[in-house]
């Protein structure tokens, strides 16, 4: 009865007959195929070379899947299971199209490699644990045909993007990365860190309350939020000026801005006054230090500049609420 309830709704692999195992590979083949079509639908307006290294491995995963199809065909006829990985417990699983579309050029790559990977190691392992010799037979060549592919995917890539192609991809993936994403959450963090600073110490030094301080930092944080996203989202729809989608640079601009002044808000939820607040002075100080360091990381600014610019600005910014606050 208890069994029954904590049983895997997923076929075990061993119970699978040898039918089903040469379905599963069919249906994997396929799959992994229809992956890599998407892959170069997703990149061919932008990365053409790229795009063209992943039509040719789906040609690849297809011939494969023919090749099962002749076999199953040959070994158990024309009606051939209907069975998937997802159904088998311990397969490896892919993700569906729709949360591909925002992978980076980079991140697709890596991706590719490790279905190849995953595919090998699961038909290795999955022979291991077979003693059937025809099963085991049929897992080694299809362990072997995987480990195929990852020198069929070098090899597609040498041809279609060679070094210099490469490079130029990977160039362009960085600046669309750091335009849609990097610069406007780096607006907003050095936005939400800067300019809540005078009104969260204002409220402080003027109430000593840490409560109403908390509140004061919140609707400073959100509100601050809601507006750069907004702004952003609206300052240009990124086909022209190649920044991306407004969304996404709204939302990290958006994000960033409220993280950026919640960071210093939250220490006041400790109901001592000076314990909160110098919390919250050193969580500014590394705030300032980490808007320094992308700085420099991605908008290629000096690391002394950068961290001149906003710890000066930062810490004039802090002494304005300070004195307010004591006014």
């Amino acid at each position: 009865m208890f069994a029954g309830l904590f049983r895997s709704p997923k076929r075990s692999f061993s119970s699978l007959t040898e039918q089903e195992i040469l379905a599963v590979a069919i249906a994997a083949e396929e799959d992994d195929s229809r992956i890599y079509l998407a892959y170069a639908d997703i990149l061919r307006q932008d990365y053409p070379a790229s795009a063209k290294v992943f039509e040719d491995m789906a040609e690849v995963e297809d011939t494969h899947r023919k090749t099962l199809i002749d076999m199953h065909r040959k070994r158990f006829g024309e009606r051939i299971p209907l069975i998937r990985r997802e159904h088998v417990d311990g397969f490896y699983e892919r993700k569906p199209d729709w949360l591909r579309k925002s992978l980076p050029l980079e991140a697709m790559r890596q991706e590719a490699e490790a279905m190849e990977g995953q595919a090998y190691r699961f038909y290795v392992e999955a022979a291991k644990r077979t003693s059937d010799a025809s099963t085991r037979k049929l897992l080694g060549d299809l362990a072997l045909a995987e480990q195929g592919h990852e020198d069929v995917a070098a090899m597609l890539a040498d041809k279609h993007t060679p070094t210099t192609v490469k490079q130029d991809e990977d160039a362009d993936a960085r600046r669309k990365l750091i335009l849609t994403y990097v610069q406007p959450g780096l607006a907003g963090l050095m936005d939400g860190s800067v300019s809540t600073l005078a009104p969260i110490f204002a409220a402080a030094f003027a109430t000593q309350d840490t409560w109403q301080t908390f509140l004061v930092g919140l609707s400073a944080s959100v509100g601050a939020g809601i507006s750069m996203g907004f702004t952003e989202a609206a300052h240009d729809d990124g086909k022209i000026s190649g920044r991306g989608s407004p969304i996404k640079r709204g939302l990290a601009c958006g994000i960033m801005t409220a993280l950026g002044g919640l960071g210093h808000a939250l220490p006041y939820l400790i109901p001592q006054f000076w314990t909160a607040t110098i919390i919250a002075g050193i969580v500014v100080f590394f705030e300032l230090w980490v808007i320094a360091f992308i700085q420099n990381k991605y908008m290629e600014t000096p690391f002394l500049r950068a961290a001149f610019q906003v710890v000066v600005g930062g810490s004039l910014v802090l002494a304005a609420g300070i004195l307010i606050g004591n006014a």
